[in-house]
């Protein structure tokens, strides 16, 4: 019976990694490790190279060298090596070593690390992380403040659109079993000297007060997992709560300011959240969030709002609210010579050849066609029999908002106005029936709200 108990103990690695890949991986998928050459990954590299005969997903292992410590090149050796044995494709990539960036040299390294391994074309980037370093996270997160889904710590599964999504199968287990696993097994790692410097706050969190906690609290980094766990579960009721939300504002491209205003604070700073990071931005902090808030209420339902939340703007404009990308202003006067698009700033204008409408390829042929910015005293007329009218008149009966009009594209032709984005084209150069036409369009990146589409 005691053999028995040891010989399930000594699978539990083993058998908690399948589970996960059961949960998560679809058959066929495509997997790489993380590998550091520590004993967590390589310990995930040889779990995963002992399941694969019996399991359907092929495998491979990505290093990325900092150069940051003398002793890197070793590092990506040993790696190399170890895979080379295994019979696992390997693959290095150079990290751009950590600036200045207000951060730190460790959160520094670990975005280029996950910049450097976005770029693998697999399903799953798997990683060694564990139970330890879940309440390692869980406690360093607390202790800057952060908010629920900071506190929730690490996932164990990530999906993304923008790379492979994460996986990290080993999150069940403490580092005392991945240890025990690669001790049985004599395994060999490399010890990075700079995980015991303690002027890094996760690892004075990791050296010195974990393991204090343990001599009170034995279990204390399996009672933190568990809090994560549950706070985790918050978190998703929150996101349910801000869909709902959403779709009782007006839904996603934008939400009515009354509307808004009628939902409690707490659930419309709960909402500008959600939304931010489904548009891909990180949430702002909280006094930044509540300023907006009350920069929303101030200045009345009756007044256009471009109001800054971190890496994004808050927008509010004829009782209709709002998230954007911050603009950037584009280069002017760029000629167009016939390309399907051209770029503008973050975005672009894209040219899509057609009959019967937009510009008459006829009248514009051999002129001087540029891409440019609004300009003084523009005006153009829309529609025949209609008069011209100015670019301030355009704009406002179009509703494109204040801060938009400033980076408005506008296609010239000899310098006078034939397109401008979200108004249309100028009826002396609009095609005629059947004609050879070319239909401008102003195609924005990571927002939610776009000038009305251009009349064909």
């Amino acid at each position: 019976m005691a053999s028995s108990r040891k010989s399930r103990s000594a699978d539990r690695p083993a058998a908690l990694v399948a589970a996960s890949l059961a949960r998560h991986a679809a058959p066929g998928a495509r997997l790489c490790v993380g590998l550091s050459g520590g004993v967590d990954s390589v310990v995930l590299l040889h779990l995963l190279h002992r399941l694969q005969p019996r399991s359907d997903f092929t495998l491979s292992a990505a290093h990325v060298h900092h150069g940051l410590n003398p002793r890197a090149d070793d590092w990506c050796a040993f790696c190399e090596a170890l895979c080379s044995r295994l019979g696992i494709a390997f693959r290095q990539f150079q990290g751009t070593p950590p600036g200045s960036s207000g951060r730190g040299v460790e959160s520094a390294a670990r975005d280029a690390r996950y910049a450097a391994l976005s770029r693998l074309e697999v399903d799953w980037l798997v990683l060694g992380h564990h139970r330890d370093d879940q309440a390692e996270t869980v406690l360093f997160k607390l202790l800057r403040g952060a908010g629920l889904r900071g506190m929730s710590g690490i996932s164990e599964a990530e999906r993304r659109v923008d790379g492979p999504s994460l996986l990290r199968p080993m999150l069940a287990l403490g580092r005392d079993d991945i240890l025990a696993w690669a001790r049985a097994r004599g395994l060999a790692w490399v010890e990075d000297d700079s995980n015991a410097d303690e002027r890094f706050a996760r690892n004075f969190l990791r050296g010195s007060v974990l393991p204090l906690l343990r001599t009170r609290f034995p279990a204390a980094s399996v009672a933190i997992s568990r809090a994560a766990g549950h706070l985790r579960e918050s978190q998703e009721l929150l996101d349910e709560l801000a869909g709902m939300d959403l779709r009782g504002v007006g839904g996603d491209d934008a939400m009515g300011v009354e509307a808004f205003a009628a939902l409690p604070e707490a659930r419309r700073r709960n909402l500008i959240r959600w939304r931010l990071r489904a548009l891909g931005f990180q949430a702002p902090d909280e006094a930044l969030l509540r300023e907006a808030i009350r920069q929303l209420e101030a200045q009345g339902p009756g007044k256009p709002l471009y109001f800054p939340i971190g890496q994004a703007r808050l927008c509010r404009y004829r009782q209709k609210l709002w998230i954007e990308r911050d603009l950037q202003m584009p280069e002017p006067g760029v000629p167009w010579r016939g390309e399907e698009n051209l770029l503008w700033g973050d975005d672009k204008v894209v040219f899509q050849r057609c009959r019967g409408r937009g510009l008459d390829l006829a009248s514009i042929a051999g002129r001087d066609v540029v891409l440019d910015l609004r300009r003084s005293g523009d005006c153009m007329r829309i529609g025949a029999g209609r008069p011209a009218r100015s670019f301030k008149n355009l704009v406002q009966e179009a509703g494109i908002p204040p801060w938009l009009r400033e980076v408005l594209p506008v296609l010239r032709v000899d310098g006078a106005p034939a397109w401008i984005a979200g108004i249309g084209v100028a009826q002396e150069y609009a095609c005629p029936p059947g004609g050879e036409g070319v239909l401008p369009a102003w195609k924005r990146a990571k927002e939610s709200f776009s000038p009305r589409s251009d009349p064909a």
